[in-house]
């Protein structure tokens, strides 16, 4: 393709997919898109791992790694210890937690027997990403992604001195001004369709909403559109309004080589575009998911406010490890239960098919839909 962001990075189609699966990542680079591996839930010798492996099986195409390194974060500089962290969650947060699954019918004997670590949310702080940073800087990856807020300076320096085009998500055109202003290259332009984190503007919105501040401020960073794009005909749509390419995320949780839980990618599949909500219950940011039980009781009107993340985690991560498990041992309240990030695009997620079909779809889709464009300008 005539792309600028294809010539930049070296792959052949400006499809990115963001996924934590190492085998997701290899075939949509080798399938001619480019795969962004999530290192955030790594540590630095799990990273090493996965990267070694993506170097040894994606036959020398590029790819990229993300990490989270949020601009507000409680604790965020570390100083506090398990004692502390535990002092800052409220019983009555614990008690809202285990009343949710209780009234499921789970057990909550042991549920909070494991301590908190002094490390928690370590990899979501300058000590822990920059540990992450320096192991990913030792492989052939093209770019680097902060996934929350501006990329802090340490990142921005190290890509940077090796040539490695730094990007960070973005969900609003303040946001873009920030990015710019510290020397972002691309920004991942997320609308609020989108799984995981995000904010509350569309993406037929965001998108040249952001276009338009690059412009105003005579700035040559390009844009990747996001959120709940699963086909080719939606990433053209995007690239029509000036987007550089689309950033996928949700599309490949349900494909043969995702890692993703059996149970949740059965709800996915069938899941419409309905069944998703925006909710602080999981990481106490606001993430697309799965609705559920789960996310429902923590909208009710005697729930307590989620606490700020990484707090939230803390208390969300003992309760849904234990639906999970229970999930895939095919309880079925657990499975009501089970939740995981999705976007809205959820629901043209029908069928399981191989990453690389995925793209190749994109691929067919996107022509298809820049003929039908075509077609209104012939004479």
């Amino acid at each position: 393709m005539k792309s600028k962001i294809c010539e930049m990075l070296g792959c052949e189609f400006p499809l990115f997919a963001f996924s934590h699966c190492r085998d997701v990542i290899a075939e949509v680079s080798k399938a001619g898109g480019f795969g962004v591996l999530g290192a955030v839930g790594h540590t630095p010798e799990s990273l090493e791992i996965d990267l070694k492996w993506i170097d040894e099986h994606i036959e020398g195409k590029p790819y990229g790694v993300d990490l989270i390194v949020p601009t507000s974060l409680a604790n965020k500089e570390g100083s506090l210890s398990p004692e502390d962290l535990e002092a800052r969650i409220p019983q009555e947060h614990k008690a809202h937690v285990e009343r949710i699954l209780a009234e499921n019918g789970i057990d909550t004997a042991g549920l909070w027997d494991r301590p908190i670590r002094g490390d928690s949310g370590d990899n979501m702080r300058e000590k822990g990403a920059s540990k992450q940073l320096e192991v990913a800087l030792k492989h052939p990856i093209s770019m680097v992604v902060n996934a929350l807020g501006v990329p802090p300076k340490f990142m921005m320096d190290q890509a940077k001195a090796k040539g490695i085009v730094v990007g960070a998500l973005t969900g609003s055109k303040e946001h873009a001004v920030k990015h710019i202003e510290a020397g972002v290259d691309v920004l991942v332009v997320s609308g609020t369709e989108a799984g995981g984190h995000c904010g509350e503007i569309s993406t037929l919105v965001v998108v040249p909403e952001v276009l338009q501040t690059i412009e105003e401020m005579n700035a040559d960073t390009l844009v990747l559109a996001a959120g709940g794009i699963v086909t080719g005909r939606q990433m053209a749509a995007c690239m029509a309004m000036g987007a550089a390419g689309a950033w996928t995320g949700s599309v490949w949780l349900t494909t043969a080589e995702a890692e993703t839980a059996p149970a949740v990618k059965e709800k996915m599949l069938t899941a419409t575009s309905r069944q998703t909500v925006r909710s602080r219950s999981r990481t106490g940011k606001y993430t697309r998911q799965l609705r559920s039980p789960w996310t429902d009781a923590w909208q009710e009107a005697d729930a307590p406010e989620p606490l700020p993340m990484p707090l939230q985690g803390l208390i969300s991560g003992p309760a849904l490890a234990r639906i999970d498990k229970l999930a895939e041992a095919g309880d079925p309240a657990a499975k009501r239960l089970t939740t995981y990030w999705v976007g809205q695009g959820v629901g043209m997620m029908n069928t399981s098919v191989s990453a690389r079909s995925v793209v190749y779809e994109f691929m067919e889709e996107f022509a298809t839909a820049c003929e039908r464009v075509g077609q209104f300008m012939e004479d």
